[in-house]
């Protein structure tokens, strides 16, 4: 192999100098460090950026139940993957109800929030996952105001790569499990 050199330019005159075994494999080595650290840098905001505006992350509400045997509000949520099987996906499905005397959402709590649900792996196109929640029947006369909140999580290990937050909203009329089928929906109100 021949003996690379390195040609500088100085004050208009050209200078060159050989460069050693040790000083290749240095420049190889951070080269290959940079170039890495980039593409591993540039992948994860691109990804990040594209699932927080695809029309694949969405939340809506597939069940408002309100008989007089069970009260329940099911939530539905899609999840888009990002081509990467080392990052793992996970739901959090929790109700917020409408308070009228300060009108705004608040959390309701408790059995309102599932907690974080690991769906599968990101190599996929997208996931779909659900929950279903009971609910206490209104005051007499009264009515729940209801929706859904989701947080979507793509984790390396323990480590939060992206997360993004969705209100449930309707029109996504093909979703598992609605009842009546076909329901979506933003909102659920329970009435007594």
């Amino acid at each position: 192999m021949r003996i690379a050199e390195l040609v500088l330019r100085r004050r208009g005159r050209r200078y060159s100098r050989r460069v050693t075994a040790p000083q290749r494999l240095l420049a190889a080595v951070l080269t290959a460090a940079v170039v890495a650290a980039t593409a591993a840098a540039a992948v994860v905001p691109a990804g990040a950026a594209s699932v927080r505006h695809s029309p694949q992350l969405w939340a809506t509400i597939n069940r408002c139940l309100d008989s007089s045997q069970r009260y329940a509000v099911g939530v539905r949520a899609s999840m888009p993957g990002v081509g990467d099987r080392r990052l793992r996906m996970y739901l959090r499905f929790q109700l917020q109800y409408f308070d009228v005397k300060a009108k705004r959402w608040r959390a309701m709590g408790g059995d309102a929030d599932s907690g974080f649900i690991l769906i599968g792996n990101a190599g996929f196109r997208r996931r779909e996952s659900g929950n279903s929640f009971g609910i206490s029947k209104p005051p007499a006369g009264g009515a729940w105001r209801l929706r859904g909140r989701v947080t979507f999580e793509w984790r390396r290990g323990r480590h939060v790569v992206h997360r993004a937050r969705r209100h449930t909203v309707g029109g996504h009329p093909g979703t598992r499990g609605s009842r009546p089928r076909g329901f979506s929906a933003g909102e659920c109100t329970i009435t007594k």
